[in-house]
């Protein structure tokens, strides 16, 4: 049987957990060309670096928006990308579900968003079927949900464990101005899990990074009983003066 731990030392987003999976030995092609049945393509590129965060070698992994990666090739009118700023959670559902990914892959990705609708649906005050992601949100956030699911079904990963959740401190400026340290979406989708205390200032665990560690974790603790197999670093776009911003995967059996 094979367990992954989530070590979030440093929090949790979807794009560190995407870089930690292909580092532990995700497949990035594999999950490059199953992305592919979303019919997005059109919307972004993907990249995966190496990066060093405070003496830590990492997998990097970004979702560059096609705005942004042709932003000087080409003059776009504002309604050429008129879909992309705004996508309701009723959309979304059901690109997930026209994509035909295999049924774990499906049943996973859409727990995950269900858990951030919800959310977002209370922070708001709008119910589920009306929440709509936009902040560049909506494109990443479903990269790196589906993602995840399809580099956990690749790996073979049974069980998932994880770390308490450091949130971070501070404020932060979103859309609707400035929040604090954890974002009321995030503190929502992480009622019930132990959260740890950490001084950092600054947002390390994300929506997206919240919500995928809890639908998936089945227990919060210390490293469980396992034997080693492979261990993935996954780095965070933020770098802080003492403190490697990396999420830390750790596969055994």
């Amino acid at each position: 049987m094979n367990i992954l731990y989530f070590d979030c030392f440093s929090g949790i987003s979807g794009d560190m957990v995407i870089g930690a999976l292909i580092d532990a030995g995700g497949d990035p092609t594999h999950l490059v060309n199953e992305l592919k049945k979303l019919k997005m393509v059109d919307e972004y590129e993907l990249t995966f670096t190496r990066v060093v965060k405070n003496g830590i070698s990492s997998t990097k992994f970004d979702v560059l928006l096609e705005t942004e990666a042709h932003h000087h090739e080409h003059e776009h009118s504002h309604d050429d990308h008129h879909g992309h700023s705004h996508r309701s959670y009723k959309h979304i559902v059901q690109l997930i579900k026209s994509a035909g990914f295999s049924e774990r892959v499906e049943a996973m990705s859409l727990s995950i968003f269900e858990k951030i609708g919800i959310a977002e649906g209370m922070i708001h005050g709008v119910a589920l079927d009306d929440v709509h992601f936009h902040e560049v949100g909506a494109v990443d956030s479903i990269i790196d949900i589906v993602g995840t699911a399809i580099l956990l079904e690749q790996l073979e990963i049974d069980k998932i464990q994880s770390s308490p959740i450091p949130v971070g401190s501070g404020k932060i400026h979103i859309d609707h101005g400035i929040y604090p340290v954890p974002a009321p979406a995030t503190l929502e989708i992480l009622r019930g899990i132990p959260i740890a205390a950490s001084d950092v200032k600054g947002e390390l665990a994300t929506p997206t990074g919240a919500a995928i560690v809890a639908v998936l974790s089945e227990t919060f603790g210390t490293l469980p009983a396992m034997r080693v197999k492979s261990i993935g670093y996954g780095a965070g776009t933020k770098t802080f003066p003492t403190h490697p911003n990396v999420l830390r995967v750790i596969i055994g059996n």
